[in-house]
């Protein structure tokens, strides 16, 4: 049985990925500053740590044979967490002479990027292969899933307004499924002559815009609010407030919506062996909780 430490494990992402190495026979240790937080966590070994705290992590690392840093956060102090602390995971792995390290980045990582949070993953991507040149980074599109925080906010948004603003409407998204990245990480680490080295950007089988994709969350949940596509003057100045109703926003994400959340290239998923998941496939089977009735619900009429 081969050991591996995967930080952010207790996550939404993290989960999935510890569940699906814990199928494919590895040993798989999550180290946490709170416990509590990975009581959900099934045969896996659960560390008191501080990944900040590099000789802690030093030593947490040494006797793995692969690292996974799942660790990211959408609002705080960026810089600490996606920079330096990449940095230091990155380090700590190679001192520790592990095989293999798998970074988890995202679509629009770029030390030049407008936003902080784009900026932060690109600059915490440049830490990681300097310290550690044959990682494999992934960059995913959004993740979807049943406990996502993005498709599951939309879908409350549409069962509780009668009318649903929508910011930056025609941004596009190639949402990818979390059990397709789980199996990109584990195919990563299973099969490095695929992606050592290499930064592979993940995304689903379908492109939609913004509007777009809140329109199929409606006909999804079989609601049918007044969908309202506003123009940028009024969208940069609510973000500028930080709050759109029903969906917190900074005007750092607005910053981030400037530009489409697609793969540029070829899918990293296809060089991973892996079959994207559509959304059709599995978000039916949870919004089914946002209808009226629930999966009793009436279809609505054409």
């Amino acid at each position: 049985m081969k050991n591996i430490l995967v930080l952010g494990g207790s996550g939404f992402v993290g989960t999935h990925v510890c569940e699906k190495l814990v199928r494919e026979g590895w040993h798989v240790t999550v180290p946490t500053r709170s416990e509590a937080h990975a009581r959900h966590l099934l045969l896996v070994d659960v560390l008191a740590l501080d990944v900040h705290d590099e000789a802690a992590l030093t030593r947490a690392v040494a006797g793995h044979d692969a690292v996974v840093n799942l660790v990211g956060i959408l609002g705080g102090d960026f810089q600490r967490v996606h920079v330096e602390g990449a940095r230091i995971v990155a380090e700590a792995a190679k001192a520790a002479g592990v095989a293999q390290l798998v970074q988890i980045s995202a679509i629009g990582a770029d030390p030049a990027s407008p936003s902080a949070y784009g900026r932060s993953k690109g600059e915490g991507e440049a830490a990681v292969r300097a310290a550690f040149p044959s990682a494999t980074i992934l960059r995913p599109s959004i993740v979807f899933g049943r406990e996502d925080q993005f498709i599951n906010r939309f879908a409350k948004m549409i069962a509780s307004a009668p009318v649903v603003p929508v910011l930056r409407a025609g941004t596009k998204f190639q949402p990818v499924y979390v059990g397709d990245v789980a199996d990109a990480v584990v195919a990563a680490i299973e099969n490095p002559a695929l992606s050592a080295g290499k930064t592979l950007e993940l995304g689903g089988p379908d492109i939609l815009s913004m509007g777009a994709l809140v329109r199929w969350i409606a006909k999804a949940v079989r609601r049918t609010p007044h969908i309202v596509e506003l123009p940028d003057a009024i969208g940069g100045a609510i973000a500028a407030f930080g709050f759109l109703p029903g969906a917190p926003i900074t005007s750092d994400q607005w910053k981030m919506l400037a530009n489409d959340n697609v793969v540029s290239g070829e899918n990293g998923l296809s060089v991973l062996g892996i079959t994207p998941t559509p959304l059709d496939a599995v978000a039916p089977g949870w919004l089914v909780q946002y209808r009226k009735g629930g999966r009793f619900a009436v279809p609505v009429a054409a």
